[in-house]
């Protein structure tokens, strides 16, 4: 089966410094990977290649069965990639409702109107806030904001959904109320996704698999288990050991 997400040999600078170097990786659909690292080893590098943001010095993007970006070369732009992206900041539209969030991509889709209500509809329902769609995201909590950002992803129904660390400003209890609850709806809808973060517990929580960045490059794959088994290199032992630390 051709996977839903695949880099080869991609090489990518920044400002002449190497950020991504040999990095391959692949995505199964419906799968949800959690791509693991400290900060600046690369993570959201490897999102925008893949929205199209950003594009490979060598190697190749593939989605699917089609190669997006190729060695310097855009072959498919972003709005026609098919993706959705839920960032940090969240970046929900403070001048609209939470239906107007949700709609608003669906429009520029050209999405039918009674679509776009069901869609909408069976999505905030899902997530427990089908009483908040009047609402404009200054009134509502973070948790809150947190569940209409994904919302707004999922509704599209993307191809695939990219999370560059969207509970990164969370507590630790709603952490551990949300990511459940997104793996569940994840799962439910079969969606492929890549979950970047540096907190292997959040790693761990959201994703079937873990992929651990470390030196421009993948070094090890796996479940927690697997990784807690065999570790690939002293920093997946370490972190690991510091998952270990906390749960005791």
């Amino acid at each position: 089966m051709t996977p839903a997400i695949r880099l080869g040999g991609v090489h990518f600078n920044y400002d002449r410094r190497p950020v991504l170097s040999s990095f391959d990786l692949s995505v199964d659909s419906g799968q949800i990977l959690s791509l693991l690292g400290p900060s600046g080893c690369g993570k959201t590098t490897v999102l925008r290649l893949i929205l199209g943001l950003a594009v490979p010095e060598r190697g190749t993007v593939c989605l699917g069965d089609d190669l997006v970006s190729e060695s310097g070369r855009l072959l498919v732009p972003p709005e026609d990639r098919g993706l959705a992206v839920v960032f940090q900041d969240l970046a929900l539209w403070p001048h609209l409702t939470v239906r107007g969030n949700l709609g608003f991509g669906l429009a520029a889709r050209g999405v039918p109107r009674p679509e776009q209500a069901s869609r909408i509809a069976a999505i905030l329902k899902r997530l427990g806030l089908a009483d908040k769609g009047t609402r404009y995201p200054g009134k509502l909590s973070g948790g809150e904001r947190q569940r209409v950002a994904i919302a707004r992803a999922l509704v599209l129904e993307p191809r695939a959904l990219l999370l560059d660390e969207p509970l990164a400003n969370l507590d630790v209890t709603l952490k551990r109320e949300l990511l459940p609850l997104f793996r569940s709806l994840f799962q439910e809808r079969g969606t492929t996704a890549i979950y970047v973060t540096h907190d292997l517990r959040e790693a761990a929580s959201l994703g079937d698999r873990i992929a651990v960045l470390e030196a421009q490059r993948i070094v090890q794959i796996g479940t927690l288990g697997e990784l807690r088994e065999n570790p690939a290199s002293t920093f997946v032992r370490e972190l690991v050991e510091d998952l270990q630390n906390w749960a005791s």
